[in-house]
């Protein structure tokens, strides 16, 4: 496959949908694509020698953590507000917890009158493992089970999420928490905390909101720039950090740990500990900007991965992203706010370290009008985790393609083909060192997102796996080719990848 992008070509919109190849095996799907290329890549399988290889020599510390996960239907209480939903029990499901090194096993059943499977977001994993169909497993029929087991190579904040038709929406998700046997830094305590937007079972369905975004915006005659709800859409969300349109969707509540602003989650602390905070985002269509009233925030990692302290007041998180933030607690109860950035709505919670008032979910945090506002273009990894200096072997060049006005949303002008995956899959080797420029061709921001690698920002920038693009801007990373496999790349909006926005890096065998 060439280096240089496709040219955009017409397509006929297909949705990113489980339709045409579920009854397929991998094999079935692999000689489909084959013939329908020519010439093509060799690719690496998932089920092949060269990913069990790698696993293999990844070692590991031979400790072994079981988990059983089981999604279901459920039923989340929202302050009184009753709302029917599919959860791998709680919401968020129980923290999951290894060490760098350990082995995960998790049976995973399903308990739904759909297709189900489970990504492990942001591990560096084995490729038959990630959990997406059809390109890594078949998907998990109802009432049928699989059973992930992988070793977790590198310590860090990750989670894990559906990755079958726009489920990331409902309550399937829960964080999983890979701890640093080498750490040499100590906190006092620790908070995990999921950020999410939420309507299921409220106004819709995500399914509900995928065909009505489907159909297309259309020309808004001027109403665009308006801020208003329309059904299941919401028009003149806007915000200069995000570069304009902030979002699409209409969600009635956000939430913090499963819990609305009108029944906060609380954390109780002690004055002066030392606090470090886990903040991910699993929203679908909403990006967060966090703040603590009256504290500082420290940035230490972001997407499991080690930067230099940055001091912020507050921190911008994009869908799929994960910030590890330091803070020491002053002596009182305080908002803690995550603003659905450009849609007027937040969530909310407390941290209390003493007896008093709480503050109404409405307060004024001044920490979200500074200037002091952590992103990516503001960290650096630090030296015990950046890439050694290299030209790159490779060069891929991805363009962000599409619109709100048809939802076309694509990469290079195509739109991604379930019943096809590997159509458009850019080809990789193992050993090479290879570098993305991720161009963002559209007038809407998109947090970028690639399977099974974490790439390193240029000019020593942060190790990541999911980044914020700006409208008209371009992201180069680089990465090394160490992971073989057919590996996702897509936007984390999970409306905009369910309807064309991803492709397949695959290695060559």
């Amino acid at each position: 496959m060439p280096d240089r992008p496709l040219s955009p070509t017409p397509s006929s919109p297909m949705l990113l949908t489980r339709r045409g190849v579920l009854g397929l095996g991998l094999g079935a799907v692999a000689a489909a694509v084959l013939a329908s290329c020519t010439p093509a890549p060799q690719w690496v399988t998932p089920t092949g020698a060269a990913v069990s290889g790698t696993e293999k020599n990844r070692g590991g510390t031979g400790r072994v953590t079981t988990v059983d996960l089981t999604a279901a239907p459920t039923t989340l209480d929202l302050a009184g507000t009753a709302a029917a939903t599919w959860a791998f029990g709680g919401i968020p499901a129980p923290v999951i917890r290894l060490t760098a090194g350990d082995t995960l096993k998790a049976t995973v059943r399903n308990q739904l009158d759909a297709d189900t499977s489970v990504h492990w977001h942001g591990l560096a994993l084995r490729n038959d493992m990630d959990g997406v169909p059809p390109v890594t497993q078949a998907p998990i029929a109802p009432g049928g089970q699989f059973a992930y087991e992988f070793v977790t190579p590198h310590p860090g904040t990750y989670w894990f999420h559906p990755h079958v038709g726009p489920q990331l929406d409902h309550g399937l998700y829960g964080a999983l928490i890979i701890d640093d046997p080498d750490e040499k830094v100590t906190w006092d305590d620790e908070w995990v905390l999921i950020l999410d937007d939420w309507l299921d079972g409220v106004t819709a369905t995500p399914d509900q909101v995928l065909t009505d975004l489907s159909k297309g915006m259309g020309d808004m005659g001027g109403m665009g720039d308006m801020f208003m709800r329309m059904g299941n859409l919401l028009m003149g969300a806007t915000s200069d950090l995000l570069g304009g349109d902030a979002g699409d969707v209409y969600y009635p509540h956000y939430l913090i740990n499963g819990k609305s602003k009108a029944d906060p989650a609380q954390f109780t602390g002690t004055p002066g500990a030392r606090v470090r905070i886990r903040v991910i985002n699993a929203g679908s269509d909403t990006a967060f900007r966090f703040a603590i009233g009256g504290h500082t925030l420290t940035i230490t990692h972001t997407d499991g991965f080690p930067v230099d302290p940055v001091e912020v007041d507050s921190v911008l998180i994009g869908m799929g992203e994960r910030y590890d933030l330091q803070v020491t607690l002053d002596d009182g109860v305080f908002p803690v706010v995550a603003d659905a950035e450009g849609k007027q709505d937040r969530a909310f919670a407390l941290v209390r370290t003493a007896a008093g008032t709480a503050p109404a979910s409405d307060v004024p945090v001044a920490e979200l009008g500074t200037g002091r506002v952590g992103t990516a273009a503001g960290l650096s990894a630090t030296a015990s985790v950046t890439l050694h200096q290299a030209s790159p072997d490779r060069v891929v060049h991805l363009a962000l393609t599409g619109g709100m006005e048809a939802y076309d949303w694509g990469i290079n002008g195509r739109r991604f083909d379930m019943n096809d995956p590997l159509r458009d899959a850019h080809a990789i080797s193992s050993g090479e060192r290879v570098q993305l420029r991720i161009r963002n061709d559209t007038e809407m921001w998109h947090p970028f997102h690639l399977h099974g690698h974490t790439y390193q920002h240029a000019n020593g920038g942060p190790r990541k796996d999911t980044s914020i693009i700006l409208p008209g801007q371009t992201l180069t990373v680089d990465f090394d080719a160490d992971n073989p496999g057919q590996w996702v790349a897509h936007c984390h909006n999970i409306y905009h990848a369910e309807t064309g926005m991803t492709t397949v890096l695959g290695y060559q065998s």
